[in-house]
């Protein structure tokens, strides 16, 4: 056990330096080793799969090394993060060597002699690498288009058939990262929202939820790391995110136009909960100025009235049951607030009188 410990100790030095300049001293013998390192790991996650003792201890080694390197947890694409990964370290191994440019010229060829060795080869390993390799590769695309076009504006999100494409590529990626680890989603999301312009990634993630099953594009048999998942279960994976990250679900729900919001609401129960807490927090931040007779904010950041008006009516003119849920909880606000009639003198009031006019 503890030999087989350390060559997955080694390998994570190797995958390291994979992605580092001292790869150029590499020879063409070091990336046939490193290959056929990556490979036998993939057979000790073939062969002990289902064998909890030396799983929990791979796994535990693994957690240990996150911690010596005084990281919070490997984020998205940082190697070996658990013991699934082993499943397709040959493939990380691969991906890193081919995108370093540090590799000399005559390793290089190797490697590509090693990763396509043309037809004829009876090599079922190296066809399941070929195809996890295109498979890698369509993945990096999605995140690719995604940064390549973030500052492309479309007021309308819906109908943009680029944010549409965006939209359909992060689920995929979501689906495929969900497989290697349960938290590779979560930590996926997070890197994409420190990395990417978050205007246009927002309007992704909603044109995400917005989107029908039947829309997504349909994944090739041959290019799965492990067992496929549903489209829907791609946008239950950003539904968790957003509930799980209250700042982020604040902005998303600032941010964005009160009709996309409407709609991406009425399709997700949880987050139209979440939303409507915020407007009735929001709306808590105003008060009444007698000379300028309207509803102010106390501080620069507070929603103004209008803005908060025109959220609520998106909500107030959308079907039921989420016009009845806002009449439901404004009404209850303005018993809490003394069941006021008078104009200015609690704010739902004054919006249930506006959403009622019409005004």
């Amino acid at each position: 056990m503890e030999r087989l410990l350390q060559h997955l100790e080694r390998f994570s030095e190797v995958l390291e330096v994979s992605r580092s300049t001292y790869v150029s001293t590499w020879e063409p013998a070091t990336v046939r080793r490193a290959l056929q390192w990556a490979s036998y790991l993939r057979h000790i996650h073939r062969r002990f799969g289902r064998h909890g003792r030396i799983r929990t201890a791979l796994e535990r080694r693994l957690h240990n090394q996150w911690r010596q390197k005084g990281s919070s947890g490997p984020g998205p694409g940082s190697g070996l993060i658990n013991f699934r990964s082993l499943g397709h370290c040959d493939v990380l191994l691969a991906v890193s060597l081919l995108e370093n440019r540090a590799l000399g010229d005559a390793a290089y060829h190797h490697l590509l002699q090693q990763l396509f060795p043309g037809p004829g080869v009876p090599d079922t390993d190296e066809e399941t690498l070929q195809n996890s390799l295109v498979s890698l590769a369509r993945l990096r695309s999605a995140v690719h288009i995604l940064r390549l076009y973030a500052y492309r504006e479309n007021p309308e999100v819906q109908k943009d058939p680029l944010v549409k494409t965006q939209a359909e590529l992060l689920l995929e990626h979501l689906q495929d990262v969900g497989k290697a680890e349960a938290e590779g989603p979560s930590r996926f999301l997070n890197s994409l929202w420190e990395r990417l312009p978050q205007n246009n990634f927002l309007k992704v993630l909603a044109a995400a939820l917005l989107l029908p099953s039947s829309s997504t594009r349909p994944q090739e048999e041959g290019l799965e790391l492990s067992s496929p998942e549903t489209p829907g279960e791609g946008r239950q994976e950003l539904v968790r995110w957003l509930l799980g990250k209250s700042n982020i679900m604040s902005v998303f729900c600032r941010n964005l136009p009160a009709g996309l919001l409407a709609s991406v609401v009425g399709r997700h129960p949880a987050l139209f909960r979440v939303y409507l807490g915020l407007l009735t927090d929001w709306g808590r931040h105003l008060h009444y100025d007698l000379q300028k007779g309207s509803w102010i904010g106390a501080e620069p950041q507070d929603l103004p009235w209008e803005e908060l008006y025109n959220r609520f009516q998106s909500l107030y003119q959308a079907p039921p049951p989420l016009k009845d849920e806002v009449l439901t909880s404004l009404a209850s606000c303005k018993a809490q607030d003394g069941d006021f009639e008078v104009p200015g003198l609690s704010i739902w009031t004054d919006l249930l009188v506006a959403l009622g006019n019409g005004t």
